[in-house]
């Protein structure tokens, strides 16, 4: 048997020595490792987050709730209202809150100190500022001025009883930027929309009438009768002047996750003869039941229509109709659409639809094009539609009636200018039929 000599030894050691150093080194960075992690958990649990930030879309500043997700509004409520009051000792979070209650979207400031605020006759209250006086009386804070009032519990008993609730909010309007500012803050009395846990989950649609181009709604607030939205929507470009002939459409709504979402109730503020120049006003309204009478019992009727001038023709198509009354016999009818054109008032095409057999919503979807004079184009032309009931027996009633053309009053002449102002462009409308 040979020798083993001194340098197969040494090679034979080789692997043990890089399998220690590998053990070491694996433990090392494991522990180091862990160290981090615990530095960066314990810098993490002691890191304060800011108290509120601004979320900016499509013109929107939105004020959400805490970056903790939890809904501490009475606690929030409390810390401004201490915070107002105090002389200069108050922490660094409320005096970031105060930085971001007083500052635009661009972080300016946009109020001087001694901006006047004014409330609504439906509030009575002088102005939201602590320590003002007005006629030998001490107000409060603007959370106790606005809302200490509705949350008694008798007046909650009485919003019960005069309708859905109260909603509160105030309007503003900027001149140097033309912003009209509406701030929604809170809402108390809600009716309960889940039998289980006999709440809500609240949230308000706001929409600028009558031309509804400016649609917003606040953030869902869980299960809660009272909530306190405290969002800020901004309206830009709308002039000083158009603002008494808008109004302000409320939708209170419950977030529903299966279905759709139901209805709370509504209320509705005309803007005519209430003055912003002023300042900031404070209001409040009570929230009553939406009306669903406005559609009930009158047949409605979509409609497309399209003008091509290349070719001058109409195209109108028939889409589908809902809340057809029933007959007298309690039985559903059987809808048909009837066509006609106009030029001036005579007659010059009629074309109808199939007969949908027992349909008290009936979709119809079906097109016809006429020929319209290129000379005149559709300044003389009108185009009528009779739904009417198909009864077997020659005797066909008409549901009801929808004259388009540009000297129709309502939304059937909107409708028609738009196909004029807008050639080559499908455009869809339902329209409310008269009876004949």
């Amino acid at each position: 048997m040979a020798p083993v000599l001194p340098e197969e030894a040494h090679f034979a050691e080789v692997p043990v020595t890089v399998g220690l150093v590998s053990i070491l080194g694996l433990v090392f960075s494991v522990s180091l490792f862990s160290w981090i992690c615990c530095q960066r958990k314990s810098a993490k649990a002691n890191k304060t987050p800011p108290y509120k930030f601004v979320h900016m879309l499509k013109g929107v500043d939105i004020y959400p709730e805490s970056l903790s997700g939890k809904k501490k509004f009475g606690a929030t409520e409390k810390t401004d209202t201490s915070t107002k009051q105090g002389s200069g000792l108050a922490t660094g979070r409320a005096s970031l809150h105060l930085d971001l209650e007083k500052r635009d979207l661009n972080g300016n400031f946009t109020k001087p100190p001694n901006t006047k605020v004014r409330s609504s006759p439906d509030l009575e209250l002088s102005s939201p500022h602590p320590g003002s006086n007005h006629g030998g009386k001490d107000l409060s804070s603007p959370k106790s001025g606005l809302s200490s009032h509705a949350m008694t519990p008798a007046d909650k008993g009485h919003d019960k009883e005069g309708g859905l609730g109260t909603l509160f909010f105030s309007l503003e309007y900027n001149f140097e930027k033309k912003a009209f500012i509406v701030h929604i803050k809170e809402a108390h009395g809600l009716s309960a929309m889940d039998e289980q846990s006999l709440t809500s989950d609240p949230y308000i649609k706001l929409t600028l009438l009558p031309e509804k181009k400016h649609k917003v709604k606040t953030r869902v607030l869980r299960k809660t009768l009272d909530p306190a939205f405290d969002e800020t929507f901004s309206f830009y470009g709308i002039p000083y002047g158009r603002i008494p002939e808008l109004s302000l459409h409320f939708m209170v709504l419950s977030f529903d996750r299966f279905s759709r979402d139901e209805v709370i109730g509504e209320t509705l503020v005309p803007l005519a003869g209430i003055d912003l120049s002023e300042g900031r006003i404070l209001m409040n309204r009570e929230i009553i039941k939406r009306n669903t009478r406005r559609n009930a019992g009158r047949a409605e009727l979509l409609v497309s229509l399209c003008y091509q001038s290349t070719t001058s023709t109409l195209t109108v198509v028939v889409l589908k109709a809902r809340h057809l009354p029933k007959a007298e016999t309690n039985i559903p009818s059987d809808p048909y659409v009837k066509v006609n054109l106009y030029h001036g008032k005579k007659r010059v095409c009629k074309k109808k639809s199939h007969v949908k057999k027992s349909s008290p919503n009936p979709v119809f979807n079906e097109l016809f094009v006429f020929d319209i004079p290129s000379e005149k184009g559709l300044q003389d032309t009108s185009v009528e539609l009779l739904l009417q009931d198909s009864e077997g027996n020659g005797q066909n009633p008409v549901i009801g009636r929808l004259l388009l053309g540009t000297t129709s009053p309502g939304t059937p002449g909107e409708h028609w200018r738009e196909i004029c102002d807008h050639p080559r462009r499908q455009i869809a409308k339902w329209h409310a039929l008269v009876e004949d």
